[in-house]
């Protein structure tokens, strides 16, 4: 359940019959809980209105217990729709972390869609199963400690996507492009510029295309009557995140192909130039 004051005061919590929990707005007895419908509405102690809402993944993400930094909805969103992220697909996750990430995958892909994560610290992992299960997800996610860079053999193959989530993502590129299948995405999580270089050579030389770097900001509105205006709070820069597709390109044609990649243009791309004139 989601107790619901405000915005920036919300608690997500199991309701027990015997639970109180008490906050600044006063106690919230889980007794006045039990059998209502989302939506509804409570009073506590203090005559504060508290709402009682179904929790969303957008939820879970961001009342996941933290051992290292998330992935923010904002990101997440653009993954889903960047990579056309749906039901039914087979995703590899290096990287497990807090696990907020391989939750907001599970729940887009289930139930027919399976997510196999990896990583080598045990706490962390043990933070992320919390986190998996409370969300609800953990019936779509397998979880194993494996250290993917030096691993003989990949675990998986014929992977729809690989998420990369590491300080160098760079270095499991090869192994990422194994345990895809053909046209499938690797996704990797870059907080900077350095490691964004870095991995956009590696994925050059491991014969990935379509690629693709870019950086979500969001800046939210105070939308009042007669006083509507750009919120202080916004969520700036979280981390870059780079995108690309398995090809095949045979060797006599990987020239060509390294040669007709355009430079970044200074002002518009060329489809907006194309679209530009046919305005004129």
């Amino acid at each position: 359940m989601l107790f619901f004051f405000s915005d920036s005061k919300k608690w997500l919590m199991k309701v027990s019959r015997k639970q109180q929990f008490h906050t600044h707005v006063g106690i919230i007895d889980h007794k006045k809980v039990i059998g209502k419908e989302y939506g509804s509405a409570i009073k506590t102690n203090k005559g504060k209105i508290i709402y009682l809402l179904e929790p969303t993944v957008y939820d879970y993400v961001m009342k996941s217990q933290r051992s290292t930094q998330i992935v923010y909805p904002k990101d997440l969103g653009y993954i889903a729709a960047r990579t056309g992220l749906q039901s039914g697909q087979k995703i590899v996750e290096i990287g497990t972390g807090s696990g907020s990430l391989t939750t907001f995958l599970a729940s887009l892909v289930k139930p027919r869609g399976h997510v196999y994560t990896y990583d080598v610290d045990e706490n962390f992992m043990a933070i992320a199963r919390k986190n998996i299960e409370r969300a609800g997800v953990s019936k779509y996610v397998t979880m194993e400690k494996l250290d993917i860079k030096n691993s003989k053999k990949v675990p998986q193959a014929d992977a729809d996507m690989v998420v990369v989530d590491l300080g160098d993502p760079w270095t499991v590129v090869p192994q990422a492009r194994k345990m895809l299948k053909g046209s499938g995405y690797i996704v990797a999580i870059c907080p900077t510029m350095n490691q964004l270089e870095k991995l956009a050579s590696s994925l050059w030389e491991n014969d990935f295309f379509d690629l693709e770097f870019t950086e979500q900001i969001v800046r939210t509105i105070e939308a009042r009557e007669g006083k509507t205006r750009h919120s202080f709070r916004g969520i700036g820069h979280t981390t870059y995140v780079a995108f690309a597709r398995k090809v095949t390109t045979p060797k006599d044609l990987r020239r060509t192909v390294t040669e007709q990649v355009p430079e970044p243009a200074e002002d518009e791309s060329e489809e907006d130039e194309g679209l530009s004139s046919e305005k004129k």
